[in-house]
């Protein structure tokens, strides 16, 4: 059935914004990827053109004079350890909300909650003064519990809305065959709530991924930096040193695995997201 001219002209008026959002969201993301591969000379003589030729210097100055290589491993660090930490801290606390009656667990829940309204800045202060108590200043793996517990309101939120539909007749089996509490969390609750876990995962990584601030404020010496700051410190330089194309490769080198980790699992992030939000 051939449309009528009010569904086009109301589909071209849904597409247009849609078309343009795209165009100025890819467009500097795809100038810095074509940058990436110039040399400072081409970048000033024709900042907008493709390369004359396409050359990896600047990557390989990046990685060796910048310790780029250095910095990416901080920040895989720092990801795998707070995402894990993360889980491990979020999974028993949001069964324990969700499936234990206790006095004050409402309370409790209700303050989770609050605490994704709070400003993490506010807390950056007082991190400060505790991570030189406990000796965790400037040390990547302090960082990454600063990170874990920054984000324990947001997995706590959803993973207890997944854990609220699962039957508790699951559980009340499992016990008569005599499971352990710990083993009916870890072996029944923990598998039928992937689901929610792998999108609090993902979600976690990337932010850990890219997180600057409070690695700037915790990380002072650059041995530790996450690749967040040795890209402000690249940025930096290229202000006297002209290292444009230096940056430019450091900047895809920071986001392409943060783009290939979200077209691979985005389907399962929506569905994760919206499945929470409904269970909820």
């Amino acid at each position: 059935m051939k449309p009528s001219i009010g569904q086009m002209i109301s589909r071209t008026g849904i597409r247009i914004p849609l078309i343009l959002w795209s165009i100025a969201v890819l467009y500097p993301i795809i100038w810095m990827l074509i940058g990436s591969f110039k040399s400072n000379a081409e970048i000033y003589a024709n900042p907008w053109g493709f390369p004359e030729t396409w050359n990896f210097q600047n990557f390989v100055t990046a990685w060796t004079e910048y310790n780029i290589d250095t910095s990416v491993f901080n920040s895989l660090i720092v990801t795998v350890v707070g995402a894990v930490l993360t889980l491990v801290l979020a999974i028993p606390t949001a069964y324990a909300l969700e499936r234990i009656r206790f006095k004050g667990g409402h309370f409790l829940f209700t303050l989770y909650i609050s605490a994704m309204m709070i400003p993490m800045v506010l807390g950056w202060i007082p991190l400060f003064f505790l991570l030189a108590q406990f000796n965790l200043l400037d040390n990547i793996f302090g960082l990454a519990i600063v990170y874990a517990i920054s984000q324990l309101p947001f997995s706590i939120f959803v993973l207890t809305s997944f854990i609220s539909t699962i039957p508790k007749s699951l559980e009340e089996s499992a016990a008569m065959d005599g499971m352990s509490p710990y083993g009916v969390l870890w072996k029944i609750i923990t598998p039928l709530s992937m689901s929610g876990i792998i999108t609090v995962t993902i979600m976690n990584a990337i932010q850990f991924w890219n997180e600057y601030f409070m690695a700037l404020i915790f990380l002072q010496t650059e041995e530790n930096y996450t690749l967040a700051l040795a890209i402000d410190f690249i940025s930096s330089e290229a202000q006297y040193t002209n290292a444009w194309g230096t940056l430019f490769a450091s900047l895809v080198i920071a986001i392409v695995p943060v783009i290939i980790l979200y077209a691979i699992f985005q389907q399962r992030i929506a569905k994760g997201m919206t499945e929470g939000a409904i269970k909820g």
